[in-house]
């Protein structure tokens, strides 16, 4: 059998999902972490990651980029999104904060009005305020 690799730009949003969830569990294997992907969201949650020492469990909300948004606040929800070819695992309420000290993002309409807000390419200083985030 000959394997072939895809193009992620080939895949459909649900395949998208499924392979970014893939590349983000085996990142947390390196650091003890089992995940499991939820049929559903569950508290915003759409994987669970484990770790082996049984005593920590993740909440994670999984995005195809950096995201806040408001029904995050107040779970202890874990955001995981890539920045430039690298995941970062952040818990929701550190990166609106983080956000807030770099950014206007918590003044644009985006978030006042909808209460969200995400970016695919954060400036500079964000991304090395995340520095410590990245898996």
């Amino acid at each position: 059998m000959k394997l072939e690799k895809i193009k992620y730009s080939d895949l459909n949003s649900r395949q998208k999902e499924i392979f970014n969830f893939q590349k983000v569990a085996g990142l947390l294997a390196d650091y003890g972490f089992n995940c499991i992907k939820l049929a559903d969201d569950w508290r915003g949650a759409d994987f669970l990651a484990y770790h082996k020492t049984g005593k920590e469990t993740l909440k994670v909300q999984l995005k195809s980029r950096l995201t806040i948004a408001r029904k995050y606040m107040e779970k202890s929800l874990f955001m995981a999104f890539p920045i430039n070819d690298s995941w970062h695992l952040i818990e929701h309420d550190e990166l609106v904060a983080i956000v807030e000290m770099h950014t206007a993002w918590l003044n644009s309409e985006s978030w006042q009005k909808h209460g969200a807000y995400s970016a695919n390419k954060p400036n500079k200083k964000l991304i090395a305020a995340l520095h410590s985030s990245k898996l």
